[in-house]
């Protein structure tokens, strides 16, 4: 009865395995999805117009500047590798199409359907399917853990890299309204002199003459003086 009672619960945690491996897809597919499907990356990679496949346009900046934001190396060769034991095809010889009959745009529920090619090895020996199951569920539960891990740990840098620019961007503007305060004090000290400019017109029996011109330079003057400080002002609010 011991006997019977252990093999009931090793099979039933075989069929959970397997059960949890069915229905969630692989990380794999899960980040290759991710990058086909955001818009900001169209010009690198993107859906071909039916959506029935996808196309890596520029290949050397998809490993240089993609494949390490999701994955754990910037190697070209080794993301098609990964994509053939998945049973992607090529179908175009003139650029890098990748065509699986349930990898579609719009469909992201039909990725549990994929299932990984079992190596050569494994169909020779009967044992060998069940024991790798649940290595590539825990491998995939790994490089999925490993990626979070990584984006996080991303955000946070580049979170205290922009804190860092605030703090220098604020100290500049603070420099500048000082800067601007400096201005107007000194705009506004000629448009608005303490002591009236002395009179040196010529006096006759007494009576200061009428220099012809005088009145409207004083007027000009005093406009200019009025337009800078304006235009100072609205400069540094």
């Amino acid at each position: 009865m011991l006997y019977n009672n252990s093999n009931m619960e090793g099979m039933c945690e075989k069929g959970l395995l397997e059960y949890v491996r069915k229905s969630s897809p692989p990380p794999f597919l899960l980040k290759t999805y991710m990058l086909v499907e955001d818009p900001v990356t169209d010009d690198v990679i993107s859906w071909n117009v039916e959506g029935t496949a996808f196309v890596v346009w520029q290949p050397a900046e998809f490993a240089r500047d993609l494949l390490p934001t999701l994955f754990k190396h910037s190697n070209f060769s080794s993301f098609v590798r990964q994509l053939n034991t998945y049973g992607f095809r090529k179908v175009a010889t003139n650029r890098w199409e990748f065509c699986n009959d349930m990898f579609r745009k719009g469909e992201k529920e039909l990725l549990c359907e994929i299932r990984r090619r079992k190596a050569w090895s494994n169909k020779q020996q009967p044992v060998a399917p069940t024991q790798s199951a649940p290595q590539e569920f825990d491998e995939d539960q790994r490089s999925s853990s490993t990626s979070s891990s990584s984006g996080y740990s991303t955000l946070i840098d580049e979170n205290k890299r922009l804190k860092k620019e605030n703090g220098v961007l604020n100290s500049e503007l603070l420099s500048m309204k000082k800067k601007c305060k400096e201005l107007l004090d000194l705009v506004a000290m000629y448009a608005h002199p303490e002591k009236e400019e002395e009179d040196e017109r010529p006096k006759l029996f007494g009576v200061r003459l009428e220099v012809p011109g005088e009145r409207e330079m004083k007027r000009k003057r005093a406009e200019i003086r009025e337009s800078a400080s304006i235009l100072l002002s609205q400069s540094c609010k």
